[in-house]
Parts: structure tokens; sequence; C-alpha cells
């Protein structure tokens, strides 16, 4: 018989895109999948063992033949949840350790209890450890950045780990393949005039993490992607 924590969360999907995390994804898929029993890991052209690893950890594995982006990962594991017709809320994970699954169960909770149709995770309403004081800067830059893009305010802008309703996922439509589809995301609640709240949780950077982790040029080069996205569609 199945536990009460599996029951209470079958219409939630996890999706984790995953891009070779060979080493330590079979880890955390096997402890989201303690709480979460439909995970599915979009393997986004990994050149390594990730794709056996996702499968060893029970999760569903889809796969882009070729490396395509964060974004393109993420919009194609909700596309794939979205064919559930049981499926109502929908999580944001990363594969590299840097989350806490039960952070992740208390987001899930206060959603089904709260009126809004997405929490947003802060690592700076809650705690982050082995953050570079650069990185700190760049996030505390780009929460500046979102709030005259979007009109979103925030604590934490670019924090992965988001939860949200099926009605906002049906019409996210992740277009950007990078990681600049966490502004993407922001952009499409704008539009939407979703309602929001962020949520502290704590995120750890380890070496294994601060060693995949995004360079300061590529924060840069997203902030311009954002910008000339935006431009395009306002034509």
């Amino acid at each position: 018989m199945e536990s009460g924590p599996t029951r209470r969360n079958d219409d939630v999907w996890v999706i984790v895109p995953c891009y070779n995390e060979g080493p330590v994804v079979r880890g955390v898929l096997e402890k989201v999948r303690e709480h979460f029993p439909h995970v599915v890991a979009v393997d986004d052209g990994s050149r390594d063992n990730s794709a056996s690893e996702i499968v060893a950890a029970g999760a569903r594995l889809v796969q882009h033949p070729v490396n395509m982006g964060a974004g393109a990962a993420y919009q194609t594991g909700i596309e794939f949840a979205l064919r559930d017709p049981d499926a109502q809320i929908f999580v944001t994970f990363d594969a590299d350790g840097q989350h806490r699954v039960e952070d992740v169960v208390s987001m899930v909770e206060h959603l089904r209890k709260s009126d809004v149709d997405v929490l947003i995770g802060s690592r700076f309403l809650g705690t982050v450890d082995g953050m570079s004081r650069s990185r700190r800067a760049l996030l505390r830059a780009a929460v500046v950045f979102e709030r005259l893009t979007t009109g979103i305010s925030l604590t934490d802008a670019h924090q992965g780990l988001r939860v949200f309703r099926r009605s906002f996922a049906g019409v996210l439509d992740l277009k950007s393949h990078d990681m600049s589809w966490a502004s993407e995301f922001l952009t499409r609640m704008s539009e939407h005039q979703t309602t929001y709240e962020e949520y502290p949780v704590h995120v750890l950077y380890t070496d294994y993490s601060r060693a995949k982790g995004q360079r300061s040029i590529n924060s840069v080069n997203i902030g311009v992607d954002v910008l000339i996205n935006k431009m395009l569609r306002g034509r």
C-alpha cells in the first residue's frame, strides 16, 4: 500500500532538466520520488550516462537528440506532464543537487492552501550556502532588471525552484531555450496577470554545482537575450 504523501501528491509532476549530470542525477531523482511519484527528467542531449541513471532512479525519461538548453528542456517536460489530465501542480527542479525536496513538499502544501497560481522559491528569504559574493551581486542586479522589464517584484528573480498550477503551465509556452527561461517565465506571469508569492527555500552550492554553474559573462549574455526578445515581441 502506498504511503499517504505519495497518494496526496498524485496530481503533482516534477520536471527536471538534465545535461551531463551523471554523477548526481540518480540520487537527486530518488530523493524526489520518495515524495512525488510523477517525475519527468529531460535528458538534454547529454554525452554521459545521465539517461541510464534517470531510468535507474525510476523517473520518466524524455530525451532531446541534441543539447537545446534549460528552457527547452523545461518546456518539453511541462508538455509531457500536461498530457496527464490529472496533473494539477507542476514543479521545476534542478538536477545538480542545489534544491531540497523538503522545500518542494512545503511549497506544494502551501500552494494547495493558497489562492495564488505561482510560488517562486527565494534563497534570499531563506538560506544559501556557498554562494560567491560576485554571484550574489549579479542576482541582486537581476532583481532590479526583472522589476524594470516585467513589473514583477521579487527578492530572487532567477531561482529555478518554482511551483505552479496547471492553468499557468498551459499558457507558459517557453520559447527561450537557454537559461533566460527564468526571465521569460516572469514575462509570461506579467502578461497573464498571474498571482504569485515568494517562498523561502534553502539552496546549497557545492563544488560540483559551482563547477556546472553559469559564469558571470553568461549572465550578461542572458540579459541581452531577454532585452532582444522583448523588443522583437513588441514590434
